[in-house]
């Protein structure tokens, strides 16, 4: 394979985690070859095949979004994996972890080796794809191998993948291995709500059906079961600062993590924005904002993910509650966070870190998130001075929609590298002959809470 030198790059590195200085951004020449990176500190004169001058930009490791549903088997009217994938490149995301829920759901080993057949054929990046839980397949959850993790989906879903009952529950926690994360959302709450404003049509109720109450005692439920039974659990897009109180004290058995939806919408915009923020779990308080954003900085919560989940404009604009949960967001993640840089509220070693470096370590992504000798040669170069306006057309996920269209942001990926090679650049468009591969996996490194100084092979 060819060897490429990104040239005066601003490169930065994560560091240790975020109660540590050991982050930092300095100025490097980082040469690639057969997929990994070679030397952070190469010579101007180092003999390769190609040279990006990066100048003026900034070289991050690639995005790693363990949470999306792109709906393919089985749902791809809504996305499949192809133009997901090319949603991610653009966006700066080199990895993504899928979740289980697609038709038919992915609840054995074969099922989950079926969905990496289609993207080893269709996906610009790398890709890895959960097992589903249900009340009767634990079984197939012990055996399963390379794999991200198990999905449960302990609130609301479609089909067999609700998993409700605390018998099954303690089961799967007391008799499988890999890594948990799920969906926590109290299903008994949700349920008696939404009997109580029966008949609504006002967008605004689902906040009122899918509260606060669901969500923490959904999230009280789960970490207690990991701590129990000593299961490493991970809390997918914590949406109150409420369920805080059972993740502030650090252990070993849990992490968590927050979408761009629960940062930067609140029910004051469902006036503005309507069923484009309808998401499970809802939109909640402008303080609920402001919890989650002191979580991620004080490491209570260690990953930004998106749970990119796309529906139809048609199907969204259906009157509440005919319209469906969920939105897209794999492009213009990183964006919405080089923004919040280019204002000040977080830096680029933090973005780097929950983005790339906690993801990689919560699920054992050996050789990802972070730039060092060894690593993959995943890779997105920024320029934090570029503005572009986001809007509906110009999106390159299948439904061509955004809950933020029409917002202006200072800070957009240039140039997305998967495995060494160019995927996507904004001077060249997407390389169509360009694929990514399947991660490793290993859990025996003892996830986010054992690997502070990375993951590498």
């Amino acid at each position: 394979m060819p060897r490429t030198l990104i040239r005066n790059a601003s490169v930065v590195f994560p560091g240790d985690g975020l109660r540590s200085a050991s982050g930092k951004i300095r100025n490097a020449n980082i040469l690639i070859g057969d997929g990994k990176i070679l030397d952070i500190d190469a010579s101007d004169l180092t003999d390769c095949d190609e040279v990006i001058d990066a100048a003026g930009r900034h070289l991050l490791p690639g995005v790693i979004d363990d949470q999306v549903h792109f709906r393919e088997p089985g749902l791809t009217h809504k996305e499949d994996l192809a133009s997901a994938s090319h949603a991610c490149a653009a966006g700066g995301v080199t990895s993504f972890l899928e979740m289980p829920n697609t038709k038919p759901p992915a609840i054995t080993l074969e099922g989950v080796r079926a969905k990496e057949q289609l993207a080893a054929e269709k996906s610009l990046v790398n890709y890895g794809f959960y097992i589903g839980a249900t009340p009767d397949n634990v079984p197939e959850l012990a055996n399963a191998v390379d794999v991200p993790g198990i999905k449960i989906f302990i609130g609301s879903s479609t089909g067999n993948l609700l998993v409700d009952e605390q018998e099954a529950l303690e089961r799967i926690f007391a008799e499988t291995t890999l890594p948990i994360c799920s969906h926590c959302e109290d299903e008994t709450t949700v349920r008696a709500n939404t009997e109580r404003y029966r008949g609504t049509t006002d967008i605004a109720d689902h906040s009122r059906i899918r509260d606060e109450k669901a969500a923490m005692i959904a999230t009280k439920r789960a970490t207690d079961l990991a701590r129990r039974h000593r299961h490493r659990f991970h809390v997918l897009h914590v949406s109150t600062a409420a369920e805080l109180v059972y993740l502030q004290a650090p252990s070993p058995y849990h992490t968590a993590e927050v979408c761009p939806h629960h940062l930067f919408f609140n029910v004051d915009d469902y006036p503005r924005l309507g069923s484009r923020i309808q998401m499970n779990p809802s939109i909640k308080t402008s303080a609920d904002n402001e919890g989650l954003w002191k979580a991620l900085q004080e490491d209570v919560i260690q990953v930004i993910a998106t749970d990119h989940a796309p529906h139809t404009l048609d199907e969204k604009s259906q009157p509440y509650p005919s319209s469906p949960s969920g939105l897209p967001a794999v492009e213009n993640s990183l964006a919405l966070m080089l923004n919040q840089v280019h204002e000040g509220r977080v830096n680029l070693v933090q973005v780097a870190h929950w983005m790339s470096d906690a993801p990689a370590r919560v699920w054992g992504m050996t050789g990802k998130g972070r730039i060092a000798e060894g690593y993959d040669a995943d890779l997105v170069l920024v320029d934090l001075n570029e503005s572009r306006t986001i809007l509906d057309e110009k999106q390159h996920t299948k439904n061509r929609w955004s809950p933020w269209h029409g917002e202006t942001l200072t800070g957009w990926p240039v140039r997305t590298i998967v495995g060494g090679q160019t995927v996507w650049s904004a001077e060249n468009g997407f390389d169509e002959s360009a694929r990514g591969s399947k991660p490793r996996f290993d859990h025996s490194r003892g996830g986010y809470w054992a690997t502070a100084g990375g993951i590498g092979e």
